[in-house]
């Protein structure tokens, strides 16, 4: 059973601008980012015990191919994505963000 997914803004902003970066450098690579964040995304909603604990009860999932985390917890009846994050960004950003979306 896939669980729904649920971003905070501050995860969207961030995936907003990483895809615009990939697609200014070339419009295909763009689309691959995409595609790979798709992917992780269907294996967090599909498996989420399956990712590493990163901090506290917040788990990591890598993109393939791509410097980036999804940065998430699992909740019983959902998926809280919590930030997309660059693997060489402070941590410090992410780990002082809410668990709950409002």
């Amino acid at each position: 059973m896939n669980l729904p997914v649920v971003w905070l803004p501050e995860a969207v902003a961030e995936l907003k601008e990483a895809a615009a970066w990939y697609s200014n450098v070339r419009p295909e690579l763009g689309i691959r980012f995409a595609q790979a964040i798709d992917a992780t995304m269907e294996n967090i909603s599909a498996n989420p015990l399956l990712f590493a604990v990163a901090d506290r009860n917040r788990r990591r999932a890598g993109v393939r191919r791509f410097p980036y985390g999804i940065f998430f917890i699992d909740e019983p009846n959902r998926i809280v994505v919590i930030a997309c994050f660059h693997g060489k960004r402070n941590p410090r950003h992410w780990k002082t963000r809410p668990s709950n979306p409002s």
